[in-house]
């Protein structure tokens, strides 16, 4: 008796998506950005943004990487959509789109 194994069917496009998921978290640096980003919080007397958002520079000062670094590290993970980032004057706010990494996390699950 034949055992029929059905694979899903994924768009090219979904995986591209996903694939660019998977290279952006390939790197230690990043996931500690998420990480950060996933356990903000609302500071008291915080009122330059919203609870769940943090700027490019309380990042660089909490990893010790230069703002520069920080900024090519924004724009891999906002590329892989897991990421928002939300400007006000010369300040680039950041906050976790959870919905993507949850996405990539079921996805995961499924191979």
């Amino acid at each position: 008796m034949a055992v029929e194994v059905r694979t899903p069917v994924v768009g090219r496009a979904q995986r591209s998506r996903l694939d660019d998921v998977f290279k952006a978290l390939a790197s230690e640096q990043r996931r500690e950005i998420l990480r950060i980003l996933g356990e903000t919080t609302p500071d008291a007397g915080k009122s330059c943004c919203a609870p769940d958002e943090l700027c490019g520079c309380k990042l660089s000062d909490r990893l010790g990487i230069v703002p520069s670094t920080i900024s090519h590290h924004m724009s891999v993970l906002r590329a892989a959509g897991l990421v928002s980032a939300r400007r006000d004057g010369k300040w680039i706010y950041y906050s976790l789109r959870r919905e993507a990494l949850d996405a990539a996390a079921h996805e995961l699950q499924r191979l």
